[in-house]
């Protein structure tokens, strides 16, 4: 990459020095450019270049990372239940037989004792037994998994109709390999649940569905399936495709990854969650009517370069009039190589962010080490998205938590980041069949054919898809708006003893939340103490408020005092409530919470919050 006055000047060096030109990056002043040693020597021995970089790549997280050995073998995301028999799929794929060393089980005892376990009809455990089992295996005499094969359990009584959750199944391949039952949820094929977590569910029943707002989707492309390419009318809403590896704007942007496709179900999937088989009257996605522009820039390997990417921002940015663009989602994460305003992809993005457009970006999935947050999440202006999960549980909170892989600030301009946490575990979605994704994990699958990720750029997807429904009810809020809009309603997790839960560089501002941004966001708050315009210009750079304490941890001024010594549970929490709200009423409140003693007024904040919903509740009487 050659950066100067104008891409135009730079794209003249090299055609005088003949080498071949890739890319024409006028959002930066920069071009990218094929040279020889020589070639390259002699231009920058002109003095017009300001700055040239090699290329380097930059990959989508798809799932987090794990430090131990490998396993090869999956079990699927759901059991079958029929005529007392379950029905469970193991996927091994390895290249050869992978052999158990243990298997533990327990069952609802209405199904009465198990009479037998098998591989493919293949019995290798005769009962009776009573709900709860618990096997090890011999060498020479275990049973075997070989690419895909069911264990199969079969019952005294009938196994119909019982929530998978009520199953637990754990079959051991030796010290570091394991396959697991999921709880899962009760309906996943008519439910995505995510929906009805962040509260999009009830915008949706209110006609609130990101009609006439158009999001950029900028990943691996977009595979053609009905409920994306289609709004909740059966109206076309996919505006534009544009291949940035290839530089070519066309009527396919094909998803061999697959993982462009799962990001745009997240935040539009069209398709109607129903119970029973009837519409519920919301959608499986964030955004169902929302206009999609599908902007490719990473291969099958979810790999790409900077080039291609700040590419893909030019795209959006040059084209945000004519589809009116106002959101582009960046579900990748690369570890940051420059101060923030200096990553050629942070100079295109802070661009697009002063045109008009909110920029919406994954934290990435290398948690739970403080300063893990990626590129371009590491930018202070946009939104940058960590990941919560329920447990797969919708009807409490009380287990809703930030997964380790979920990356921690701050960042290294010691800016807190993420900015907010969001869904982001065991997300259902569509993608591309055949597609990498799925033939790398095809445990998880469903029934149905949705496929189920896990990750921080799931988070973001659906961050984006709730700032289209703000674009929706309100056409003139600027990004800093909608930054400030889903900051300001957040729910922070709270302790017991009235301190935070999670540092805010774990939580950010806290959970998201849709119909709080509607009705308790604020505006005016988004970016205040920064310049963006300078920033770009290069006239002054700003470092965020983290500082090493004399310990040599990260930490914030007076961080001690508001984080609570109580580590938060993974899973059920007695103790973590997300929401002041939540946090006022608790059935058992805490004896140590003592007037004055915490550095937050909760009730002032309670107060301030049931006041806003009182005045907006009599202007809508």
């Amino acid at each position: 990459m050659l950066q100067g006055e104008s891409a135009s000047d730079m794209a003249a060096l090299v055609a005088e020095h003949k080498g071949e030109l890739t890319h024409s990056l006028h959002i930066i002043d920069a071009v990218g450019a094929l040279l020889s040693r020589q070639q390259l020597d002699s231009i920058l021995g002109t003095g017009k270049v300001s700055r040239h970089i090699d290329d380097l790549s930059v990959s989508i997280e798809d799932e987090p990372d794990t430090e131990e050995p490998a396993c090869e073998v999956g079990g699927s995301l759901e059991v079958m239940l029929a005529d007392r028999q379950l029905s469970w799929a193991l996927h091994n794929k390895g290249p050869g037989p992978e052999v158990f060393t243990s298997l533990e089980m327990s069952w609802p005892e209405q199904l009465g004792y198990l009479q037998s376990l098998s591989i493919d009809g293949k019995e290798f455990e005769r009962g009776p037994h009573t709900p709860g089992l618990s096997l090890t295996f011999e060498e020479g005499a275990a049973p075997s998994v070989t690419g895909v094969q069911r264990l199969e359990a079969r019952f005294s009584n009938n196994a119909v109709d019982i929530p998978q959750r009520e199953f637990s199944i754990n079959v051991g391949f030796g010290e570091y390999c394991s396959a697991q039952l999921i709880p899962g949820y009760a309906n996943n094929s008519e439910d995505s649940y995510y929906p009805s977590v962040v509260e999009a569910d009830r915008l949706h029943l209110n006609g609130v569905t990101g009609r006439g707002v158009t999001v950029a989707v900028l990943d691996s492309g977009l595979w053609e399936h009905p409920a994306l390419l289609n709004d909740t009318q059966g109206k076309p809403r996919v505006h534009a495709r544009y291949d940035a590896i290839a530089n070519e704007a066309g009527d396919a942007v094909f998803d061999e990854s697959g993982h462009g496709t799962h990001m745009t179900s997240v935040m539009a999937h069209s398709g109607p969650v129903t119970g029973g088989g009837k519409p519920l009257g919301w959608y499986k996605g964030i955004a169902p009517d929302a206009g999609i522009v599908a902007i490719k820039a990473f291969n099958e390997e979810g790999q790409g370069d900077f080039l291609d990417i700040v590419r893909g921002v030019q795209f959006a940015l040059d084209n945000r009039e004519k589809y009116n663009i106002r959101v582009l989602n960046l579900s990748f994460a690369a570890r940051p190589r420059w101060p923030y305003w200096d990553d050629p992809i942070n100079q295109a993005i802070m661009r697009a962010w002063q045109a008009g457009i909110t920029v919406i970006a994954a934290a990435g999935n290398e948690g739970p080490e403080p300063m893990s947050i990626g590129s371009p999440g590491n930018l202070p202006y946009i939104i940058t998205v960590g990941a919560i999960t329920d447990s797969w549980t919708l009807n409490t909170r009380d287990d809703d938590y930030i997964p380790d892989f979920s990356s921690q600030g701050p960042t290294p301009t010691a800016h807190i980041k993420p900015d907010i946490v969001a869904p982001g575990g065991h997300m259902s979605g569509l993608t591309r069949p055949g597609s990498t994704l799925t033939q790398r994990h095809p445990e998880y699958m469903l029934s149905t054919g949705e496929f189920v990720m896990t990750g921080t750029s799931q988070a973001a997807a659906l961050v984006s898809g709730i700032a289209a429904l703000l674009l929706q009810l309100e056409p003139t809020l600027t990004p800093d708006d909608v930054k400030c809009m889903l900051t300001t309603s957040a729910e922070l997790a709270i302790n017991r003893d009235g301190l935070l839960a999670y540092s805010p560089f774990q939580q950010g501002h806290g959970y998201v939340n849709a119909t709080r941004a509607v009705t308790l966001g604020e505006r005016g708050c988004g970016n205040i103490e920064m310049e963006l315009a300078n920033d770009i210009a290069g006239v002054s750079f700003y470092e965020g408020p983290a500082i090493i304490n004399e310990n040599g941890e990260v930490t914030l001024p007076g961080l001690e005092k508001m984080l609570s010594p109580t580590p938060s549970a993974e899973g059920l929490s007695t103790t973590r409530k997300w929401g002041v709200k939540e946090h006022l009423e608790r059935e058992d409140p805490s004896e140590e919470m003592v007037e004055g003693a915490i550095p937050f007024d909760w009730m002032g904040l309670y107060e301030q919050e049931r006041l806003k919903i009182e005045a907006l509740q009599k202007s809508n009487n």
